[in-house]
């Protein structure tokens, strides 16, 4: 499966919607929107990212938009984050869209955080180069409650 990232366009968008409110993909990912189906609240944080200077893009697999892939946040304290459509996964398009994105953003050391019992994403991050360097707990939004949570690092 080819897998790209290109910028965001505005078709995208009711894509990552729908995608970031299938049921499972939220309990999986925990540290969500508050109300993920506030459309408009969706439109808002898009509309806010997109014009930042953040780097946004969007997966593509074979050339169907799969999920989206960003770098996020202050110098020195940015984060990665990505999602990908449950339908694609176990095959290998979040780990080739991050690596995507870290060549996009060389700068290090960059963050990232993840449910502790999300084995998938925390083997993504691993197979990039990310280690874990603490263990946290955080309210989770799509769970309801306070979770365990690992924070991992790229380092130089």
């Amino acid at each position: 499966m080819h897998v790209l990232l290109r910028e965001v366009h505005d078709s995208d968008l009711p894509v990552f919607f729908r995608q970031m409110n299938d049921p499972e993909a939220l309990l999986m990912a925990a540290f969500t929107a508050q109300d993920p189906s506030d459309r408009a609240r969706f439109d808002a944080h898009w509309a806010r990212i997109r014009n930042s200077s953040d780097v946004v893009r969007t997966v593509l697999a074979d050339g169907d938009v799969v999920g989206s892939a960003a770098v996020y946040g202050e110098p020195g304290e940015r984060e990665v984050t990505y999602w990908i459509d449950r339908a694609y996964w176990g095959r290998g398009i979040a780990t080739a869209a991050l690596r995507e994105l870290l060549a996009l953003v060389p700068e290090r050391p960059l963050y990232a955080r993840a449910a502790a019992d999300n084995a998938g994403s925390r083997r993504v991050l691993e197979k990039c180069g990310f280690g874990v360097t603490a263990h946290a707990r955080g309210y989770a939004n799509a769970r309801g409650e306070e979770i365990d949570e690992v924070v991992l690092i790229l380092k130089g």
